[in-house]
């Protein structure tokens, strides 16, 4: 029995740095045991089926693969398809009538909860706004994650100290969803 996940590679292939193939990464996940594997754009998605396994070894598998076969170190996480759809379904924000650029969802290696955040002001930076889920936080940007000031607030290390969070914007999480369906 097998199942679909898909890993989350953090920080790679940005500005020249961390540079991983996608086509590299697909024969490395392949070579790791694991079948079906697809990518998705360069900025480290892929999706592979798995034989029984836990998220957090898979990950850790893959990120001692990519030490080996790279030479660097690469965050990753790993996510089951039942979780991705979850996220998906559970967005507090309209998804079906934003732009795929306004909406993101930051995933995050251990559950977060509100006072992790406490010392945001929403106020500060309406429109802008975010909502904590499972192992998740939804962002909303009406102008974009780059013109951002409430991301900028949530990505700084004391918000993220001791996790692992990478961000994708929704156009990515829903594709992401179609590429673990069974």
């Amino acid at each position: 029995m097998t199942t679909r996940y898909a890993a989350l590679l953090r920080g790679i292939n940005v500005g020249g740095h961390k540079r991983v193939p996608m086509a590299e990464l697909r024969v490395l996940i392949e070579e790791l045991g694991h079948s079906a594997v697809a990518t998705h754009l360069q900025s480290g998605n892929a999706v592979f089926d798995a034989a029984a396994g836990d998220e957090q070894s898979l990950a850790v598998e893959l990120e001692r693969g990519i030490e080996d076969h790279f030479g660097f170190r690469v965050d990753c996480l790993v996510r089951d398809a039942a979780y991705l759809r979850a996220i998906a379904d559970d967005c507090p924000f309209p998804a079906a009538e934003l732009e795929g650029k306004q909406l993101h969802v930051t995933y995050f290696s251990d559950p977060v909860g509100p006072e992790r955040f406490a010392e945001i002001d929403p106020a500060a930076f309406v429109p802008e706004e975010f909502r904590i889920g499972d192992r998740a936080l939804y962002l909303y940007a009406p102008n974009g994650l780059g013109r951002s000031k409430l991301a900028e607030a949530l990505g700084r290390p004391r918000f993220n100290r001791g996790i692992v969070a990478t961000t994708r914007n929704w156009n990515t999480v829903v594709k992401l969803v179609e590429l673990t369906r069974s």
